[in-house]
């Protein structure tokens, strides 16, 4: 397997190589800094030598401008030869080696690729599959905890482990008194902080669930459509805000009421952390419901935009749709007014 592995990640540098520096130089900093720990096996928490980082990012930055006109690899597995983008044919390879492996499109249309081992698989009737991974052996620079593809939701469960930890450390900054602080302040994280990241990373493979299988849902109400308008809409605003809408979607129908109804407090503290700016502006009512919240101690006051929610949002990726189908690979002006007239 060492030669899939190897191809794998060769396929990861080059989306690194052609994508790396679209982040801020900031982000892609620290990202680099994870990306290193990871590869050198560094537990979390332990301090990293600068030196060593140093050097080993004048050594990868010089081998992903080596990449940046290269072709992704196909994937040989058992005398077979697989287009890298095909994953279900290489999990379908892969058989029974305890691996799990996805491919596709992410945000701006970057490619994205792991390899990992595989911890569950759960199959439904209806074709629908879930996919939870443990260690993972192959990654690019971005590794989103989860994400969906077509029938199958991925769980990376130590991609979202490592996720929490620098959210923690972040915070550790400043210490601000935050919807994070307040989501930490339900670990022990100044007495155990393993042992608290474990359970916060027990308790948020949930959250992440329930938002992916909101995902699946979206993407069978849209229907393919959403996907060819976010291909138009590649790196502009109405891009970004097409993502927070259907996020949103997801979160009213799925994440949010699961929340609500298990009571789950510390992991609505770090739902609400983790909101983005474009999300926050779009759905003010959820920031008030917040507050409210935190004054009066009454959950139900959530109630109200989340069930607004889930109509507004899947009425307005309608009309988006319908303005994309009207303007093609003109409507990201008509999508991004259509959006800030519709704040909720």
């Amino acid at each position: 397997m060492q030669a899939l592995i190897d191809a794998v990640q060769h396929n990861c540098d080059i989306v690194d190589a052609r994508h790396g520096t679209d982040y801020g130089i900031c982000t892609y900093l620290l990202k680099m800094r994870e990306l290193y720990r990871w590869q050198r096996g560094i537990p979390l928490g332990e301090r990293l030598d600068k030196d060593h980082v140093g050097d080993w990012l004048t050594a990868r930055e010089t081998h992903l401008e080596s990449l940046e006109e290269s072709e992704f690899a196909a994937l040989d597995i058992g005398g077979r030869s697989i287009d890298p983008f095909d994953a279900e044919s290489v999990n379908a390879s892969l058989g029974a080696e305890g691996l799990v492996y996805s491919a596709g499109l992410m945000d701006g249309a970057r490619p994205h690729f792991f390899l990992a081992e595989l911890e569950d698989e759960q199959r439904a009737d209806n074709g629908f599959v879930l996919r939870v991974s443990g260690r993972e052996l192959a990654r690019c620079l971005n590794a989103p905890p989860a994400m969906t593809r077509g029938s199958t939701i991925f769980l990376r469960r130590e991609s979202l482990r490592r996720l929490l930890w620098e959210k923690y450390e972040a915070w550790l900054w400043n210490r601000p008194e935050n919807a994070m602080a307040r989501a930490i302040a339900h670990y022990p994280f100044e007495t155990a902080p393993d042992e608290a990241l474990d359970a916060m990373s027990k308790a948020e493979m949930g959250v992440i669930e329930a938002h992916e299988r909101g995902e699946h849902q979206a993407g069978l109400d849209l229907g393919e459509a959403w996907e060819a308008m976010l291909l138009d809409l590649r790196l502009t605003p109405a891009e970004i805000m097409a993502r927070a809408v259907r996020d949103h979607l997801a979160d009213c129908s799925h994440t949010l009421p699961m929340l609500m109804g298990e009571g789950r407090e510390p992991s609505l503290h770090l739902f609400m952390a983790n909101l983005g700016a474009m999300r926050k502006q779009l759905f003010p009512a959820l920031l008030l419901a917040y507050g409210d919240w935190l004054a009066s101690g009454d959950r139900s006051v959530f109630m109200r935009p989340i069930q607004g929610g889930a109509d507004h949002w899947l009425g307005l990726a309608e009309r988006m749709l319908e303005l994309h189908s009207r303007h093609g690979g003109e409507a990201a002006k008509a999508i991004a007014d259509e959006v800030e007239g519709a704040f909720f």
